[in-house]
């Protein structure tokens, strides 16, 4: 499996060998509506790929990098990271480079700042200003990043998806057809993690949008267009009624997902816990479970 150059939070690299083989074997268009980091897109077979994110400073970076040739590109890194003296730990650098991007922002100087940023994360403020603080003698461009970023550039170059920066509930899905697969991962509702708090210069997730969602998904079950989506019911003890009630109401495929790389299959009664994958399609054959 491929891992994204970015260490995005939510991702799910570690849940891939669970959630892949649920997916339909042949995909047409492959749509990922909340794409994030691309770990999952990434590592889908399909003839034509979609990813889809408001955040657009990470699109605008998987655009870029979709135009590199990866070796001149780990080389471009290299040369910024000498020429700025960046480190794990001069502090110093890190702040004069951080003020440099603020001022003169580019995709290639945002990875770069993010590899020396504490815990690899991306955020920014409510004016779109790079805030996240330095990773003192934690955070650098390692030989594992590089490896992870020659082969997702590879991978970009390869497959040439489009990169779209909408909410989702702005784009337009009629034109999907039967042989066509969405995958969502959204914010999920009942947690509160720095993707969905409304205070990193996009929207928040709320249950406006969650029913949003849920209208979207019907809209394409009656269309035929298979579709699956990562969520959680429980967490902390706190019940995802929206999900629930949801699932009560429709015939959709729950399976509870462990990191334990073990998978099983519910009928959506008897769900409790943890992260589940639902789908509106059979995984054992495909077809569409009907309404």
């Amino acid at each position: 499996m491929l891992k994204s150059p970015l260490n995005y939070v939510g991702g799910k690299y570690k849940l891939l060998p669970q959630i892949i083989p649920l997916f339909p074997n042949e995909i047409d268009l492959f749509v990922d509506l909340f794409s994030g980091g691309a770990n999952v897109g990434i590592n889908v077979e399909a003839k034509k790929y979609w990813f889809n994110d408001m955040n657009y400073k990470i699109n605008e970076m998987f655009r870029f990098f979709s135009t590199q040739d990866p070796d001149e590109l780990i080389y471009n890194i290299d040369e910024i990271i000498t020429n700025w003296n960046l480190s794990k730990t001069n502090q110093e650098a890190f702040l004069a480079f951080r003020n440099y991007y603020n001022s003169n922002p580019s995709p290639i100087n945002l990875y770069v700042l993010v590899a020396y940023s504490y815990n690899y994360q991306i955020r920014f403020n409510n004016s779109m200003k790079f805030n996240n603080p330095f990773g003192k003698n934690r955070s650098q461009f390692t030989n594992n990043m590089r490896s992870n970023l020659y082969k997702f550039v590879k991978r970009l170059n390869e497959i040439k998806p489009l990169f779209t920066d909408y909410l989702f509930e702005h784009l337009n899905l009629s034109d999907l057809k039967p042989n066509d697969f969405v995958y969502l991962d959204p914010p999920y509702l009942i947690t509160r993690a720095s993707y969905n708090d409304g205070n990193r210069g996009f929207t928040n997730w709320n249950e406006n949008q969650e029913l949003k969602m849920y209208n979207l998904l019907n809209q394409l079950t009656s269309n035929k267009v298979r579709w699956a989506m990562s969520n959680v019911l429980e967490n902390k003890e706190k019940q995802h009624t929206l999900l629930e009630n949801f699932i009560k109401n429709k015939s959709v495929a729950v399976h509870v997902l462990n990191y334990n790389y073990n998978n099983s299959s519910y009928n959506s009664k008897g769900v409790g816990s943890k992260e589940v994958l639902i789908t509106n399609y059979d995984v054992s054959n495909g077809n569409i479970l009907k309404y």
